[in-house]
């Protein structure tokens, strides 16, 4: 088995176990505590499109829907870029879960006592979960060549979330009002200082 391959399978359990206990607060979000919800497709089908894409990556892996890229060839760069993206934006997407504590949630939702978070990375950014999701999910396709992954990421994945950050910041500016607009003034949408 390919050696990026590999280390990409290590990278992608230590990933999911981080993971889990980075975001693990927000997986049970108490009926009582929410405040507001809205309902829409936005809350479950981009996280199940991260689930599709993570399904055809662990395939990957074992070269199903992947091109073939021999070590020594020009284009095994693009394994290695893509195996460094994932480990990077892993890493960050699992800070930004942290930084959050109690207010993380995995859906679209105010609850009791929401803060609004404006240091650390969302100094800058006021999604970085979202651009971190994306940008592992692209690694990862990149470092297993999956012609079937790399799709769903650009076709569906990116789409879904940022409509999903904007969903989200609907509910965000209609809790917080001015303090969230002024937020929105001096931090970027996915990319620092845009948008």
């Amino acid at each position: 088995m390919d050696p990026v391959n590999i280390l990409l399978g290590l990278s992608l359990i230590v990933s999911l176990g981080a993971n889990y206990s980075g975001a693990k607060k927000g997986f049970k979000v108490a009926i009582s505590n929410v405040v507001l919800r809205p309902k829409t497709y936005l809350q479950q089908v981009p996280p199940t499109v991260s689930t599709i894409v993570l399904l055809l990556v662990i395939i990957g892996i074992f070269q199903i829907g992947t091109l073939k890229i021999e070590q020594g060839s020009p284009l095994y760069w693009t394994k290695i870029a893509g195996l460094i993206v994932f480990i990077s934006f892993s890493f960050l997407q699992v800070k930004s879960f942290k930084s959050l504590g109690k207010s993380y949630s995995q859906d679209i939702v105010i609850v009791k006592n929401q803060e609004l978070h404006t240091s650390g990375m969302y100094k800058f950014i006021r999604h970085p979960q979202y651009i971190c999701q994306i940008l592992s999910d692209l690694g990862a396709a990149a470092a297993v060549v999956s012609y079937l992954a790399v799709p769903v990421v650009l076709i569906l994945e990116i789409p879904l979330f940022i409509l999903r950050a904007k969903e989200e910041e609907k509910i965000l500016e209609k809790h917080f009002k001015e303090d969230y607009t002024k937020y929105k003034k001096r931090s970027g949408f996915f990319i620092p200082f845009l948008g």
